[in-house]
């Protein structure tokens, strides 16, 4: 199939101000881009082909599909978090079918994940969504939250046994046979929770849980088998362990300190780093109608995150260390396909213009996808990720965050909004 998407704008994510253009999809890829500021330029080039449909994008900008670099499509936006464990496996299937329709339908046309509620969850809406039986994202399936006895993720009570988003490791032989099983069962990443969490007495969010022995063996394995290693590290010691042992993906890091900054730094252009900041500002600030005030936050030592990623992520970013969009949706008060808000977080927040946001969302997000080269751009030969925007999302990215503005999602070169 060949689709002319004429009249619009285009936003490459390579170069700084969008220009007037006609880009020609030809199946999954695109097949020209025409420069002209009269809106004639495709004329010659199309009308020998008379299959080549056209869909006309004036007053729209035409940007690369967003990707989310801190997804969890399972994750059932309950209030209690605990709550993961009480869903069936098949209803937890259907749901999480769900909210991929309804984050691709939001312009993100990659995700990758950072933690599956099941086994083998993102595994098989990874494989449904790669053999075209369910629309969704691109997907990099990861496991369950690799965690420790009494650390973020352990729901157990001595009298109840109870399940949540996380697999209990306890040492060296857990960690090697739980890595070993869940890459067998075709993960492509595998999440560890090395520090703590502000939800969780006896493990707090400063604190180091995990141990050496235990990260170095999941590190390895990962590796040793081609499989990436994603961390959840807030604490600054969590971030110098999981740097040791060549971590890929380091999420939060709300307390690094000057030497866990330094190091970062030192592994800038192998690593990628995210502040899942969406959740952690919608608890602070708009979790109320859940019982979650902002006194409640406070004693939680939320705001001590909060005025850490404020401190941290403007400091990453002068650094060159790369960071992407992704915050951690999925609970009521971060619903799936309000992924978009994180751009104007990074705008409001952490000094970002909005071109470099919309980088971080898109040509970024690619390589973090171990896709760049092949999206997160609009080039010739490129995959057609495209999101059609009403005005232009290089001056204001709020716009992102209005469906009606959104005039068309295209991912491989396939429309799924509006829908067919």
């Amino acid at each position: 199939m060949r689709l002319l998407l004429q009249g619009g704008q285009v936003w490459t994510a390579g170069e700084r101000a969008p220009f007037r253009a006609d880009v020609l999809v030809e199946d999954q890829r695109i097949a020209a881009i025409w420069r002209d500021s009269k809106g004639t330029a495709a004329d010659a080039h199309t009308d020998a082909h008379t299959d080549t449909q056209t869909r006309d994008c004036t007053g729209c900008t035409l940007i690369p599909g967003l990707v989310d670099g801190h997804s969890h499509l399972s994750f059932a936006e309950p209030a209690n978090f605990a709550d993961h464990g009480n869903i069936p496996p098949e209803e937890h299937v259907l749901i999480t079918m769900r909210h991929a329709r309804i984050v691709l339908e939001a312009g993100f046309t990659s995700v990758l994940s950072a933690g599956a509620a099941k086994p083998r969850l993102d595994v098989v809406i990874r494989n449904a969504i790669n053999a075209g039986h369910i629309p969704g994202p691109r997907m990099l399936a990861a496991s369950p939250e690799l965690t420790n006895t009494g650390n973020l993720g352990d729901e157990r009570m001595m009298h109840i046994y109870r399940e949540s988003v996380g697999m209990i490791v306890d040492g060296e032989l857990e960690m090697l046979k739980t890595c070993r099983l869940l890459i067998r069962e075709g993960v492509d990443t595998l999440k560890l929770n090395v520090s703590g969490n502000h939800t969780v007495k006896g493990s707090r969010q400063d604190q180091t849980i995990m141990t050496d022995i235990e990260l170095g063996t999941a590190a390895r394995t990962a590796h040793a088998h081609g499989k990436r290693l994603a961390v959840h590290t807030r604490a600054a010691d969590s971030i110098l362990l999981a740097l040791k042992h060549q971590a890929d993906i380091l999420y939060h890091l709300e307390f690094a300190d000057a030497r866990s900054l330094d190091a970062l730094e030192q592994q800038k252009e192998r690593i990628f780093v995210a502040p899942a900041f969406g959740l952690l500002h919608n608890t602070i600030f708009e979790a109320e109608a859940w019982g979650i005030t902002r006194a409640k936050a406070e004693a939680a030592g939320m705001m001590q995150q909060f005025e850490g990623v404020l401190a941290v992520y403007p400091e990453l970013k002068r650094r060159g260390v790369r960071v992407l969009v992704g915050g951690d949706y999925g609970f009521p008060w971060t619903p799936h396909g309000t992924n978009a808000r994180d751009l104007e977080h990074f705008v409001k927040f952490f000094g970002y213009s909005p071109v470099e946001a919309l980088t971080a969302a898109t040509k970024t997000g690619a390589a973090a996808m171990l896709l760049a080269g092949q999206t997160g751009e609009i080039r010739e030969g490129f995959l057609a990720d495209i999101v059609a925007v009403e005005g232009d999302p290089t001056k204001d990215v709020r716009l992102l965050q209005d469906k009606k503005k959104l005039k068309m999602v295209m991912k491989d070169g396939r429309i799924h909004v509006p829908a067919a």
